[in-house]
């Protein structure tokens, strides 16, 4: 296959930071190249360089056999580059049409606008990748599942040959991750490259061609993907062999932080929930997207209070009717959304790590940077925050470091309950290993830890017991001993024995 494009001996430097090293890459017509590694690798600077929002120190970008002197975003759009981040890029109080339309009309200022067939192409574009949107709907109402197939949609637009994936599935469900495939293997057939950037390497054997490995910006190695194993691929990204993901270290259980009985709420559509959580224990709460896992945390940091059923907590009955209430019991929440409700991107790590106990951290109504600072270094130091100062803004950390400090805002209110919504998605796998050590320590000191993930591996691997959830409801409990993936995959289906359960009202 013809070379759509090629990148040899790229180099860039930020200040004292060399975040490329001479390396190079190439693309195939009809080919998906998956390019892995992990955070702080190289990879979304070697992104913006094919992009054109950074420009190398040296080396050579060639398209199509052309040698690229000078390139920019709208030169890598005029040659048919475009990208697909996992946060679309569209602007959110604009309808469909309408940011299909700035990314492929070209008009003078002076040139009538012609809605209808504004309208008429953006439909024609959306039917080609089978998804049912209404043009006019404004972009900020759409999931985000639905954001990214309207940037597909821009990217056929300007009929793009080569086409980034950024962690295209990060948000997707199963159903709409097929979908997903189905397109990148129609934009195969036309001749289309694809650059597939996942930290899921269990779906790469499933959609590339081939991969490349980035580590500390080198390229070390490209191989064929058939080739390769999870193990060959993670050796390749971290130059070591990491024999578990997941460590665990059986910790004794002890009394009872949380008991659940009957516990619902009309609103989140969560209903007759038993559970107990013991101190020093991790409970894995499984379910598929929808089967109300997270809504039952919210219900527990008091988001959307319960109105039916008990809370215990240490063996009092509480209501928990806001966040306030919750953090007094001792109850620490860190979603699922980061970037959203995570962490404050544009404030420093220190105001993160200290937001949620500003009052500790102030004298006569001001805020005490000494002790901020004190509190702040000692988190970064805990959890191993890779930064170089904690009064550097949360947005210049990787994905696996924002999540630590996250992680140290609700540890600093030395909680008894830490109530996790997937701790390790959209992370590498170095970063993912660190999160669950952290996890095993905080286990160990005996902190209680309920922990919701949608990947059946870190579940099995780091809970001492399961919890399944099914339509609103936790339908059944594993030991650690005999859980499998097969059966609480049967139990997350609303399956047992083979036929479909009957769950309560």
């Amino acid at each position: 296959m013809p070379s759509l494009l090629e990148l040899i001996g790229i180099s860039k430097a930020f200040a004292s930071v060399q975040a490329l090293k001479r390396a190079s890459f190439d693309l195939r017509a009809g080919e998906v190249h998956a390019l892995v590694g992990e955070n702080g690798a190289g990879k979304s600077t070697l992104i913006k360089v094919i992009t054109g929002a950074h420009t190398p120190d040296e080396g050579t970008i060639n398209v199509r056999g052309e040698t690229i002197v000078q390139n920019d975003p709208v030169r890598a759009r005029q040659l048919g580059i475009a990208a697909i981040y996992q946060r679309p890029a569209l602007f959110p109080d604009l309808t469909v049409a309408e940011n299909i339309a700035l990314g492929i009309e070209a008009s003078s200022p002076w040139q009538r606008v012609r809605w209808p067939a504004i309208k008429r192409r953006a439909r024609q574009l959306l039917d080609r990748i089978g998804a049912s949107i209404d043009v006019q709907t404004i972009v900020r109402t759409l999931s985000m599942p639905e954001q990214q197939l309207v940037e597909i949609a821009k990217a056929l637009g300007v009929d793009a040959r080569i086409v980034i994936m950024d962690e295209p599935t990060a948000s997707l469900t199963d159903k709409e991750v097929d979908r997903l495939f189905r397109i990148i293997a129609d934009l195969k057939s036309q001749g289309v490259g694809v650059i597939y950037i996942s930290h899921r390497l269990e779906e790469l054997p499933l959609v590339a061609d081939r991969v490349t490995a980035l580590r500390d910006g080198c390229c070390v190695g490209t191989r064929r993907m058939a080739e390769v194993s999870r193990d060959t691929l993670i050796q390749m990204m971290v130059g070591r062999e990491v024999s578990s993901i997941f460590p665990k270290t059986p910790v004794e259980p002890g009394d009872v932080v949380l008991r659940l009985r009957g516990l619902g709420c009309r609103v989140s559509g969560v209903h007759n929930c038993d559970l107990e959580v013991r101190a020093g224990e991790i409970v894995g709460l499984a379910g598929l997207i929808g089967a109300g896992r997270s809504e039952l945390a919210r219900i527990l940091f008091g988001l959307t209070p319960a109105d039916r059923g008990t809370i215990s907590v240490h063996g009092r009955d509480v209501t928990i009717e806001s966040p306030a209430a919750a953090v007094n019991l001792g109850i620490a929440y860190v979603p699922e959304d980061r970037l959203r409700h995570g962490v404050i991107s544009e404030m420093s790590i220190a105001a993160n790590i200290t937001l949620a106990t500003l009052s500790a951290h102030s004298r006569l109504g001001m805020l005490d940077h000494r002790r901020e600072g004190l509190t702040a270094q000692t988190f970064v130091n805990r959890l191993d925050v890779k930064t170089p100062s904690i009064n550097a803004p949360v947005s210049n950390l990787s994905g696996g470091n924002q999540q630590k400090v996250a992680l140290a805002r609700w540890l600093a209110t030395s909680p008894k309950l830490l109530i996790l919504d997937e701790p390790t998605q959209g992370v590498d796998i170095g970063a993912k290993a660190e999160i669950h050590r952290i996890l095993g320590d905080l286990a160990r000191e005996g902190m209680a830890i309920l922990m919701i993930s949608s990947e059946l591996p870190e579940i099995l691997a780091m809970s001492d017991r399961i919890g399944v959830m099914y339509a609103g409801t936790i339908v059944d409990h594993f030991a650690r001993s005999t859980a499998t993936q097969e059966v609480i995959l049967q139990r997350a289906l609303g399956h047992l024995d083979g036929k479909k359960n009957e769950v309560p009202a």
